[in-house]
């Protein structure tokens, strides 16, 4: 018996991209499976020949975990022939590898760097809320922490051209007149910016330190290392899912 997997989870195991890659490269038509061109919701058996874009994936390599402290400038988008994108770290790691989630250019901080597709879908599907911290430096003073505190607390909205969002209630703990900590349970586009633009102040230094319990240390700015045992255990406890009521 030749058992069959979807096509995004062989993909994913391969270290190519995470599934949610992979299902938008299946439905750009760039990937063929067997010389054919792949299907969504496609299963696929081990021995299947994968392209896309006309290079075959090998079969899957062990899983390897690195923590990155990507600094201000670095592009998430994976492009490689831009020298601002995080092309150019993946490019030196022993496996092929893609980053977990993404940080603005402007922004810095602690980056997941896998080859582990399976655990990156878990780890950034919403259901699973994983908390991630950050530390924000903003130009204005602030005078009243606990107002600050309430508004983050209550879900704060803001516009983009005709467009509003709205943020789930976060925690926030004011450490000093020109910075805080931020703990989020979701990623929208530039949200931390917005929502601190929405109170009237200008973000500028942002720096993730931390997803779950997996702290960004003294990693200095531009550099990687492999995940601990003890680290990668705590990543792998991201993975269950916060019960729901």
């Amino acid at each position: 018996m030749n058992p069959r997997i979807p096509l995004t989870k062989a993909i994913a195991s391969r270290g190519f991209c995470s599934r949610q890659a992979a299902n938008r490269l299946i439905s750009a038509g760039q990937v063929l499976v067997n010389g054919e061109p792949a299907r969504l919701q496609q299963r696929v058996a081990v021995d299947d020949e994968i392209q896309i874009n006309g290079e075959s994936l090998a079969a899957a390599p062990a899983w390897q975990y690195w923590l990155y402290h990507k600094p201000v400038g670095i592009d998430c988008n994976n492009r490689a022939a831009d020298p601002a994108s995080i092309a150019q770290v993946l490019s030196q790691l022993p496996v092929r590898a893609f980053a977990v989630g993404r940080l603005d250019k402007d922004s810095r901080g602690l980056l997941l760097l896998t080859n582990d597709g399976e655990l990156a879908q878990r780890l950034l599907h919403p259901r699973y809320q994983h908390h991630k911290r950050y530390l924000v430096r903003v130009q204005q003073a602030i005078t009243d922490a606990d107002a600050m505190s309430k508004a983050f607390a209550a879900g704060i909205t803001w516009q983009v051209g005709p467009h509003q969002y709205q943020a789930k209630p976060c925690l926030v703990k004011v450490l000093t007149a020109h910075s805080l900590e931020i703990c989020l349970s979701e990623g929208q586009h530039r949200q931390i910016r917005y929502m601190c633009r929405a109170l009237g102040f200008k973000v500028v230094d942002l720096c993730r330190i931390a997803i779950g319990d997996l702290p960004l240390g003294d990693l200095a700015e531009g550099s990687y290392r492999p995940l601990t045992a003890p680290e990668l255990a705590q990543l792998r406890a991201l993975q269950t899912p916060e019960p729901t009521t």
